[in-house]
């Protein structure tokens, strides 16, 4: 269960582009010609733009645990074969279609990619490229997309959190889970209790503003918290991990808390006692960020324009794991799932 451990485990990590001249008749790519065997960098021909359509200068592109089960078959969405990877990248423009009058030439960009963010040149809809605003580097840039829009969506939109209220957070010390920590804490004004599988993490997660910590791979996650907060418990949670995890998570809520799933990085999806939800008056809510672009497109791009916001005005720091080339994507990954595995 490698793949699994590398969403809990670590946090995201960063693919740069080689220097060179921005369009040409090839460019390279990342292609998994099938799954659950390595990724191939190859050279792919370049074709014309449509008319609401932009061709971009792939500068930086997250790598994501989503990214990794795709390539395993493990994700829920399965392109058809070959594909590259890459949900979401940052980058200049290139080339505009002629419908096209939101961007132009050299504007600095990102872009919500589905799954093909990982080369040298990406043609993507007008309509999901967002312009990056003044001060905001590229690299920083391409962490938003996937993570802070997962956190800002979870902890603002399902949960409704308010300042001075608690949240815990599973799963803390990767992409998603730092995220949360930064927006719940330097945003909304929350306190935050990070939940991690290591002490290494935990101090990671401490590092990036959560007030407490939990290892969980020592003992109870609900009887920690409750040696933090009291029996009252925590007004919001966020959980990646599932499984006991999310239980003991679950049970750690205050009356009316609110606990939003955004994943199952522990493998185990729970089944939910309907009668804690009656008694505590709680809600138990799902996140998944994918389909937000595709069925309530409007705050899918508020709340990334919000990202952006938060960016240029300082309130958040995306953490950024590692940067590395693209002709190094398969031999880094190669490393991560290693790691992964014995930290498991």
């Amino acid at each position: 269960m490698a793949a699994v451990a590398w969403g809990r485990c670590l946090p995201r990590v960063w693919l740069r582009r080689r220097a060179g001249p921005g369009c040409g008749r090839h460019y390279r790519a990342a292609l998994c010609a099938e799954l659950k065997q390595p990724l191939a960098i190859e050279e792919v021909a370049s074709r014309p733009v449509r008319p609401h359509e932009v061709r971009v200068d792939v500068h930086f592109c997250g790598v994501n645990f989503a990214d990794i089960l795709v390539c395993r078959g493990q994700y829920q969405e399965k392109p058809q074969l070959p594909f590259t990877p890459g949900m979401e990248f940052s980058g200049t423009v290139l080339e505009t279609g002629t419908d096209v009058s939101t961007v132009k030439e050299g504007d600095r960009v990102i872009g919500v990619s589905g799954f093909n963010g990982m080369a040298e040149e990406c043609i993507i809809d007008h309509k999901t490229l967002w312009q990056i605003p003044e001060g905001v580097p590229l690299r920083e840039a391409a962490t938003l997309p996937v993570s802070y829009v997962t956190a800002i969506l979870a902890l603002e939109h399902r949960a409704c959190t308010r300042p001075g209220e608690t949240v815990l957070v599973t799963a803390a010390a990767g992409a998603t889970g730092l995220a949360v920590i930064d927006v719940a804490t330097n945003v909304l004004q929350a306190k935050v209790i990070a939940a991690a599988g290591s002490d290494e993490k935990c101090r990671l997660a401490m590092r990036k503003g959560a007030q407490s910590i939990v290892n969980y791979s020592q003992g109870s996650l609900k009887e920690a918290v409750r040696k933090l907060v009291g029996s009252d418990g925590v007004n919001v949670v966020i959980d990646a991990v599932g499984g006991d995890v999310f239980l003991e998570a679950l049970h750690s809520l205050a009356w009316e808390g609110r606990i939003v799933v955004v994943g199952f990085a522990g493998g185990t999806i729970a089944s939910v006692p309907a009668n804690l939800l009656l008694l505590k008056n709680v809600s138990a809510m799902g996140l998944y960020w994918g389909r937000y672009k595709e069925q309530n497109f409007p705050i899918f791009s508020r709340i990334l324009s919000s990202a952006l916001q938060y960016c240029q005005q300082g309130c958040i720091q995306p953490h950024i794991g590692a940067v590395f080339k693209l002709e190094e994507l398969w031999q880094r990954l190669r490393k991560i799932c290693y790691v992964a595995s014995e930290e498991k």
